[in-house]
């Protein structure tokens, strides 16, 4: 089987994949950290204007984002 444009085999879903260098690790948690602080300032901004749904789906992704941060430097 070969992967779409030609180039080799495809990964097979039922083998374990290699952990992700921990380079790559930390630089996507530093974006999610970025993503998280917009994410957070988006909520305090709207739940100072007044904007209680906006200032929740702010904080929402905020957490959600903040929490897969996370999960990139525990499980690779």
């Amino acid at each position: 089987m070969t992967a779409p444009g030609g180039g080799g085999t495809a990964p097979r879903p039922d083998e374990p994949q290699p952990p992700r260098p921990w380079l790559e690790r930390i630089g996507l948690a530093l974006v999610a950290l970025l993503f998280g602080a917009l994410f957070g300032g988006v909520a305090v901004a709207a739940w100072s204007g007044g904007e209680v749904f906006l200032a929740a789906m702010g904080a929402i992704g905020c957490l959600m984002t903040l929490w897969v941060g996370v999960l990139t430097i525990v499980r690779g």
